[in-house]
Formats: C-alpha cells, sequence, structure tokens
C-alpha cells in the first residue's frame, strides 16, 4: 500500500438481534465483526411487529433460536409479516423440532412453519435434524455442530458409579416416577447409586417404597452451579420424551459425564458416545430399556472431558460460519 494514500476504513460491524438476545449458545456462535443489538429483555421485543417495524433501521439481521413458545401462532405469523414488509434478513436455528418445554406440539409446528418459510437462511445442529426440515418443511438447513458451552472445574471431582437424573417442571417428562424407578433399578444393577436433581418448586411424584432405598438421593438441582453438578457425575440421564437437541448433553461432553439419552430427536446425532434407551412420543416410554442404558453405561469408564484445543477449533468454525452467513444475508440486502 502506498504510505500516501488514506487509511482504509474498517468494514461496519454488523448488528444482529439475537432472540433471545443471550444464553450459553447464543453468546457462544457470535463471531467478530457483530454486534449484537439490544434491549435485553425477555421475551425478546423483537418479535412484537410493532417493535420491529420501528427499529429496522437499528439492526441488520434479525437471528432467531427461540424465546417464541409463549406466543399465539397468529403473533408470529404477525412477527414474519413484518420481517417482510421492512425487509431485515432472518436467519433461525432450529434447536427443537419438538420443544420439551413445549405441550401443544401443534402450536410449535405452527410456529416453525411461519418461521421457517420466512427465513433467508434455516441452521440447526445436526445432519439428521437437517434433513427432518428438508422433509417436513422443504427447506435446506445448514448442520452446524453444537459448540462447547462449559469447561471442565479442575477442583470438582465425579464419583464412579452416581447416576444423574434431572426433573424440571417444563421439561415433558410424562410418568415421572416410573423414570425414577427404572434409573434407580439401572444404578443398583450397575453397582451405582441415584441422585435426582429438582428445580426449586419442583413437585416430586410420590415415590413409595423408593424412598426409603439408601441408593436414592435428592438434591436441588443449581443452574448456577448445574455444570459442576453433571461433572460430579458418571452418567447423566436426559429424560424428556420428546426433543430435538440438547445442550445438557453438550455440558456433559465438555465435563467428562457418560449421557443416556432418550430415542426421540438427534441426540446421538450430536455426540455418538451415548447410550440410547426408548423414550418417544410414538412407543412410549420403555422402562426395561432405560433400566438396562443405565447398567450399562456404568460398565464403561466415564469419558474423558473433550479436548479443549479441539474444541475451541470447533468454536471458531462454528462462529466463522456465522459470520459467513450474516455477511451473505447482508451482502444480498444491499446488492443493487
Amino acid at each position: 500500500m502506498d504510505p500516501d494514500d488514506p487509511p482504509r476504513e474498517a468494514p461496519p460491524l454488523i448488528r444482529v438481534a439475537s432472540v433471545p438476545h443471550r444464553g450459553p449458545y447464543v453468546d457462544a456462535v457470535l463471531p467478530p465483526g457483530v454486534v449484537r443489538v439490544g434491549p435485553e429483555r425477555d421475551p425478546s421485543p423483537w418479535l412484537d411487529p410493532a417493535y420491529l417495524t420501528t427499529h429496522a433501521g437499528e439492526v441488520d439481521v434479525v437471528h432467531v433460536h427461540g424465546g417464541y413458545g409463549h406466543l399465539p401462532e397468529d403473533e408470529v405469523v404477525g412477527f414474519t409479516e413484518a420481517i417482510r414488509r421492512t425487509g431485515v434478513p432472518l436467519i433461525v436455528t432450529v434447536h427443537q423440532l419438538r420443544d420439551p418445554a413445549q405441550p401443544h406440539p401443534a402450536r410449535h409446528e405452527a410456529h416453525l412453519r411461519a418461521l421457517l418459510d420466512t427465513a433467508e437462511v434455516v441452521v440447526t445442529l445436526t445432519p439428521g435434524a437437517a434433513d427432518e426440515i428438508t422433509e417436513r418443511y422443504g427447506r435446506t438447513a445448514i448442520a452446524v455442530a453444537h459448540p462447547t458451552i462449559a469447561a471442565p472445574d479442575p477442583e470438582v471431582g465425579g464419583e464412579r458409579g452416581l447416576v444423574g437424573l434431572p426433573l424440571r417442571t417444563r421439561v415433558c417428562v410424562p410418568d415421572p416416577e416410573a423414570v425414577v424407578r427404572a434409573a434407580l433399578y439401572g444404578a443398583v444393577n450397575g453397582g451405582g447409586r441415584l441422585r435426582v436433581f429438582v428445580e426449586p418448586g419442583y413437585v416430586l411424584p410420590r415415590l413409595g417404597d423408593l424412598a426409603e432405598s439408601e441408593a436414592l438421593e435428592l438434591a436441588v438441582l443449581d443452574e448456577r452451579r448445574w455444570a459442576a453438578q453433571l461433572q460430579e457425575l458418571h452418567v447423566a440421564v436426559l429424560p424428556e420424551s420428546w426433543g430435538t437437541h440438547s445442550a445438557e448433553l453438550e455440558v456433559c461432553r465438555d465435563v467428562g459425564t457418560r449421557v443416556v439419552a432418550p430415542s426421540c430427536g438427534w441426540f446421538a446425532d450430536q455426540w455418538s458416545d451415548v447410550v440410547t434407551y426408548g423414550n418417544d412420543e410414538e412407543h412410549g416410554f420403555d422402562p426395561v430399556s432405560l433400566n438396562g442404558a443405565v447398567a450399562a453405561a456404568l460398565t464403561r469408564p466415564a469419558p474423558r472431558p473433550a479436548d479443549r484445543a479441539w474444541r475451541a477449533q470447533q468454536l471458531a468454525a462454528v462462529r466463522d460460519v456465522h459470520a459467513q452467513v450474516y455477511e451473505q444475508v447482508v451482502g444480498d440486502r444491499v446488492a443493487p
């Protein structure tokens, strides 16, 4: 470059409105060269057609990950109509084709259909989910691996034989007593014990004779130190009867805890080193398979925590894909 030439201006930062504004995954995938546009509120005001219309000039891309499950179907349709009117590019990442926190499948289906009919680019987390999106919605989705969202704590040790089972109010477990019973039997058969985590306010079902078992303990699920609580386990059981992907599975991968995952969704596509048991909407919950899966998982040593250098490379690649997608849709918007 000629020293007399004026310095080149840096390209402007791409302004992205993430919905929701923050979260472990949303924070992780945000690439350099992108500025996240607020406000930081939940539910996101960007889903309000009036707000989007008023503030469309302040944003280059709207990227929806979730945060719309509470809305009636017509309000999501209204949001997509506002996206079309304003011309703001919409990116949708499909985390859940069947949301474990959404008891009304028809509503979630209608939400997805409206969003995917409008999105300029569709992203998802596994090849299996991408194929399902093509089958169901006629859209091609980019499959981008779920990146690291936790790191092992060197001061937290795992206990061989300890099985953990989280129960949350907003996660679908149609028969929690049966799940606890099968997981406990599996833990005992594998020479271990079961720790059931319940979030504050969760009403535990009557456990009857199980409550007297010395191999069963209850613990409070602490979202602030959930990664450490998972790291203390040999095996973690995911109890949901419907769902597609799991951030919890990725935390277990990061900290070195084996996962027993349901047959619904694409959990095994996320991480091949999982033990699967029967639990989905089509066939229901199979307690015998959960018993066997937990016992089998305990016969294997706990996996090593994911290699941090490899996870860092994967995270950089994931961010690079997001940067390319943002640049593409912004470039398409301003092209003559």
